[in-house]
């Protein structure tokens, strides 16, 4: 049995796939009354319109992912570390299924995986990936991110389905940073976008962006073919482009001043955080720079505009 921690838009809808090839996949959510909800009706209310297989099982109750040998942590990055310590868990594999740099120890999903459950196999799962597209089948490619090749082949084999596709690589790093740098970039693009200054400023920022990821994920060790696959390229072509994203649509609406979706956008923080990360390592990241100003209210996107604009002229 599969166990998914976290029963929001992502984590039902990777649990529906993976219930498609006729495992049972227990489901967990920390709201009981939701849950009990959600296996009574067959359908999330994060997913309107997708039912879910009769091979899930949906629960509020921790103790039944403790036969899961592998555990699927879809929570947001900066509850991960709290989720892990509050619940009793021991699976032999345990795949983050989240993006973003945790704010107070500036980690990876990995390495806080690593530090509350150091029994089991840390790897991650990122790449070009919409919940309501997996949910409904439609085809998906991601990147799992393991160390050790070996699990890997067994991981990558355990998750993909016949319309998801997994890829495999042993560098973590680049997985985790490629999909959390490219939510930042999202938020970019989306308040370009949001104050009407148009498609070749959000091509600039894709680009520029890209330029920003590499430089930040390699000095901390990445493989630059990691950034420029699924989990860093792809991943910020989908973002960058789709009201669909939750990052892009926390930028549209900034850019346009409206007031901030209530979803939740993992960009915000991973601004702050990737921040922090560049100031010890010497690394320039001008357009994460103005995005996290943005995203405090410090600065506007005119003036974040002119900021970038003004910089001195250089090479590509």
């Amino acid at each position: 049995m599969i166990g998914v921690l976290g029963a929001g838009a992502f984590g039902t809808a990777l649990a529906i796939t993976l219930a498609q090839t006729g495992r049972l996949v227990c489901l967990w959510g920390r709201d009981k009354d939701m849950m009990e909800r959600i296996a009574a009706f067959r359908t999330s209310p994060r997913l309107p319109g997708v039912t879910l297989p009769d091979s899930i099982a949906p629960t509020g109750d921790a103790a039944m992912l403790a036969d899961c040998e592998t555990l699927i942590l879809a929570v947001p990055m900066q509850q991960l570390a709290a989720a892990l310590a509050d619940l009793a868990l021991s699976p032999r594999h345990a795949v983050a299924a989240c993006k973003g740099v945790d704010l107070i120890t500036l980690h990876g999903p990995t390495a806080i995986i690593e530090c509350a459950l150091p029994m089991a196999q840390a790897s991650i799962l990122s790449g070009p990936s919409f919940a309501a597209d997996i949910a409904r089948g439609l085809p998906t490619a991601l990147s799992l991110g393991c160390a050790d090749d070996a699990v890997g082949v067994t991981l990558q084999d355990q998750l993909s389905t016949a319309t998801l596709r997994i890829y495999r690589t042993t560098d973590v790093v680049g997985v985790e940073l490629g999909g959390a740098l490219k939510n930042v970039i999202a938020i970019a693009c989306g308040a370009a976008i949001g104050a009407g200054l148009g498609d070749s400023a959000r091509a600039a920022l894709m680009t520029r962006g890209m330029a920003e990821m590499l430089r930040l994920a390699t000095a901390m060790g990445a493989r630059p073919e990691t950034l420029m696959g699924l989990s860093g390229l792809g991943d910020l072509a989908l973002t960058c482009a789709s009201p669909q994203s939750r990052n892009f649509a926390l930028g549209h609406a900034i850019g346009a001043g409206k007031d901030a979706p209530t979803a939740l956008s993992e960009g915000a923080a991973t601004a702050q955080a990737a921040l922090a990360l560049a100031n010890d390592r010497g690394v320039d990241l001008p357009i994460t720079r103005v995005t996290a100003a943005l995203v405090k209210g410090d600065l506007t996107v005119k003036d974040a505009m002119r900021d970038l604009l003004d910089r001195d002229l250089t090479k590509e």
